[in-house]
């Protein structure tokens, strides 16, 4: 009996390896009751497994702590696979919005970097994405930026599912760069 919790406690240590955990925000709030204010704190945190899965979640609790806690646990639950290029960009452009926050998500070239700011780039380290230009307008909220860019990656596809999706070849969809300017330069002439 006395071995089945360690080994439970041993998994959760295994879990928190494997897992990228970033801290976007802490925010303290107020409750006014009859004696006064009561404080608490309510966290956002980022989780990702550096290989195309990331998800968000905020918690609320009386001690930070806590409230990074239930944050994560949250995080852990929702994630969403995303479909990289080469484990390192998108396959294609996306925009995203929450509310009054719209983001751009842009696939870059090798050696570019995460270009990215505050919440964003929490996202895109915890993904795994390594080259990627990004540019958030209409708030800086980090809870409305972290959801739009969100909403971003889940219009993100793969030339695979797309494919799929058509009932066409990855080919089609991609097309021949080698094929494709000679027809458009016939059309001209």
């Amino acid at each position: 009996m006395a071995r089945g919790p360690r080994r439970e406690r041993e998994r959760e240590g295994r879990e928190e390896s494997e897992f990228v955990e970033k801290l976007v925000s802490i925010n303290r709030v107020a409750k006014v009751v009859k004696g006064g204010r009561r404080f608490g704190f309510s966290a956002l945190v980022i989780a990702g497994d550096g290989k195309g899965r990331v998800g968000f979640g905020s918690g609320k609790a009386r001690e930070v702590p806590e409230a990074i806690r239930k944050a994560t646990e949250r995080a852990r639950k929702g994630m969403i696979r995303v479909h990289l290029r080469e484990g390192r960009t998108f396959h294609h452009d996306v925009l995203g919005h929450f509310g009054a926050g719209r983001v751009v998500v842009r696939a870059a070239p090798v050696g570019t970097g995460i270009i990215a700011g505050g919440p964003m780039r929490a996202v895109f380290e915890a993904l795994g994405v390594h080259d990627v230009v990004a540019k958030s307008t209409g708030t800086s909220n980090p809870h409305n930026m972290v959801k739009a860019t969100f909403d971003a990656l889940q219009n993100s596809f793969s030339p695979r599912s797309v494919a799929a999706r058509r009932g066409r070849k990855v080919s089609e969809i991609l097309g021949r760069r080698g094929e494709a300017e000679p027809a458009a330069q016939t059309g001209t002439e």
